[in-house]
């Protein structure tokens, strides 16, 4: 779900799982970064200062897959365009977007990096479940937030497939 820029919030009376009668929204303050500048300053060719991050307040939705920015956020992060893509709305329309990136997503100590389909006309961010699942967080939908998964020793956050080595001879 992404709102038009002239969308006010609207307050929740608490989430079905509190039995209120609609579900909540679930914000999160993240901050957006240009995963370019960050390869430069890491060589050398840019100073800390010229790094170009925006600290905004995201609409988390399980729902879409992306990380979703507008136009604006764009030109702050002076971020380039990949490619252009279909990407198909909650109401079924189907709309050609630009897609931008890299960029790293934090939030709380976690971080990731993804690249942002840019939706003109709104002003908000949206942060589907793509970065999600690359910050391991989760959605408390009881407190309308969210929350990086607890360490746990025992059950790790990737599957990597081994491959074995295999000798042939003729």
């Amino acid at each position: 779900m992404l709102r038009p820029a002239n969308y006010k919030d609207k307050s929740t009376k608490g989430t079905s799982l509190t039995g209120g009668k609609e579900m909540g929204y679930v914000y999160a303050d993240i901050e957006l970064t240009n995963q370019d500048d960050v390869a430069l300053h890491r060589h050398g060719l840019l100073p800390d200062s010229g790094i170009k991050k925006v600290t905004c307040r995201a609409l988390v939705d399980s729902g879409a897959w992306d990380l979703v920015i507008n136009e604006e956020i764009q030109k702050q992060l002076n971020l380039p365009v990949l490619e252009r893509q279909a990407v198909e709305m909650a109401d079924d329309t189907v709309m050609e977007v630009d897609v931008v990136g890299p960029i790293e997503v934090r939030f709380q100590h976690k971080r990731t990096i993804v690249d942002a389909v840019v939706m003109p006309g709104t002003s908000g961010v949206l942060l589907g479940a793509y970065p999600m699942e690359g910050l391991d967080v989760m959605i408390d939908p009881k407190r309308e937030r969210l929350l990086v998964n607890p360490p746990w020793p025992n059950n790790p956050k990737a599957r990597i497939r081994t491959i074995k080595q295999v000798s042939l001879s003729i």
